[in-house]
């Protein structure tokens, strides 16, 4: 294993356009992160924009990385330059996981966990390059979100408060909110 002293590590970023492939894909997946988080946050739900943006952050960096292992080792794709990235999907379906709530008769935070795994999925793909598909499938995602509460009668630009609809007896126009 190869340790990159401080050195070739600005040299990698000089050879390469640091612009086109750090700055830009880590700017464009933490605006789609945080928006997509921002919904959730706004309608009250448990994970809002500090575990989006992070999530989408983190993979975005593990993508960018791999990227520049790929061009270290001469643009050749083996098993062993291909395990860091490969991690990401199993570690967010355990944070998703978390979110998920099974009541007696519902459960909760579905919606919640697939957009956690859906940042850090729009974040592999534009660290890895794909700015445009990327950004293209997160502003696809975000459209689908707001328009859906939107329909819903919900204003995603305005904080909601969340229902814990275990032990409160409320009117079926506030769980229709949640």
């Amino acid at each position: 294993m190869k340790i990159l002293l401080f050195a070739d590590e600005i040299k990698i970023l000089t050879d390469n356009n640091i612009w086109e492939y750090v700055i830009i894909p880590f700017v464009v997946a933490v605006l789609i992160s945080f928006f997509i988080g921002l919904e959730r946050q706004n309608i009250g739900k448990s994970a809002g924009v500090s575990p989006h943006v992070l999530i989408g952050a983190a993979a975005c960096v593990i993508a960018i990385i791999q990227r520049f292992l790929y061009l270290d080792q001469g643009g050749t794709a083996n098993a062993d330059n291909q395990r860091l990235i490969a991690q990401i999907l199993p570690g967010v379906g355990f944070i998703g996981a978390g979110v998920i709530m099974k009541g007696e008769r519902t459960i909760a935070g579905l919606t919640t966990a697939a957009t956690i795994w859906t940042v850090a999925i729009i974040g592999m793909v534009i660290g890895s390059g794909y700015v445009l598909i990327g950004g293209g499938f997160g502003l696809s995602v975000l459209a689908f979100v707001y328009i859906r509460d939107f329909k819903r009668g919900i204003n995603p630009f305005k904080a909601h408060t969340h229902y814990d609809f275990g032990e409160v007896d409320i009117d079926e126009e506030l769980k229709r909110h949640a």
